[in-house]
């Protein structure tokens, strides 16, 4: 192996194997990269962006193999290349880490895409319902029966929110929430007499594909206190990763503590201004 560093071996050609590893991995970069920004600026529909998505993750799985052939011929001819084929393998990492980690989800997560606190009375998409109208979309209509066992099953967690808090204050916190959030509210009902309730509609997008994830929020009174649900669907595929049911699961937990914190709050009182002194009568 010494002579691998040698003047000699300077000399000896590159592998071409090694070479197309390379050029395969820059490739796989450049077509996993494209898909991304198409689907994330809405160039083309998620569904044909994301064949191009996983044709950059099939040329990273062939540079692999040409790096492995490459590796095997400098072993036996003692040809140079090993950088090159180190830089792909270094880049196939990269690219088909997170897909291998989704592919692991996707074999033990159920195969749904619409997460309710209600199962029962979904909150309903109404001002969204037109943009799940389109072709290759999720429709508005909630998913059924077959849905919510699953969510049963696998989010047990998942239920309403019931908050010690008056009405109008449970939606100001929820909107707060979504705002932080930068949601994309796309329509908005404060909980206003005489049935005094407040609807929440907004899309969320996944964090590197950007796909479109939208989500409805009710929050109506019970009695003194308020009740929230909320729900969150996948406006393309059949399957979601399990990204809904995390996006239900932290908002239920932030809204609780912010309604906790906000009961905590002491009522500021008014300061009561002292009665004033009766005028004296003086006698003549």
């Amino acid at each position: 192996m010494a002579r691998r560093f040698s003047a000699p071996y300077q000399t000896e050609p590159v592998s071409s194997l090694a070479s197309w590893a390379r050029n395969l991995a820059v490739f796989a970069v450049v077509a996993v990269l494209v898909s991304i920004l198409i689907v994330r600026f809405g160039f083309l529909e998620p569904k044909p962006a994301l064949a191009t998505f996983f044709g950059g993750l099939a040329i990273a799985g062939l540079s692999i193999l040409f790096g492995l052939a490459g590796f095997a011929a400098i072993w036996q001819n003692g040809s140079r290349g090993m950088a090159r084929i180190l830089l792909a393998f270094l880049i196939d990492g990269m690219i088909l880490a997170y897909p291998a980690y989704l592919g692991l989800q996707y074999r033990k997560l159920p195969a749904i895409h619409d997460i309710t606190t209600d199962p029962i009375d979904p909150p309903r998409f109404e001002a969204l319902a037109p943009l799940r109208a389109g072709e290759g979309a999720n429709t508005a209509v909630y998913a059924g029966l077959y849905s919510a066992e699953q969510q049963r099953q696998f989010y047990p967690d998942i239920e309403p929110i019931e908050l010690e808090i008056p009405v109008d204050r449970a939606y100001a916190i929820a909107r707060q929430l979504v705002i932080k959030r930068k949601w994309l509210v796309i329509d908005e009902r404060e909980p206003r007499p005489p049935r005094r309730i407040g609807r929440i509609e907004a899309v969320a997008r996944t964090p590197i594909m950007g796909l479109r994830e939208d989500i409805s929020i009710r929050v109506v009174p019970d009695g003194d206190d308020s009740r929230v649900d909320i729900r969150s669907a996948s406006r393309n595929f059949d399957s979601d990763l399990g990204s809904n049911a995390a996006r239900v699961t932290k908002f239920i937990e932030d809204l609780n503590t912010a309604a906790d914190a906000d009961a905590l709050k002491p009522v500021k009182k008014t300061p009561v201004a002292p009665p004033k002194a009766p005028a004296k009568t003086v006698k003549k």
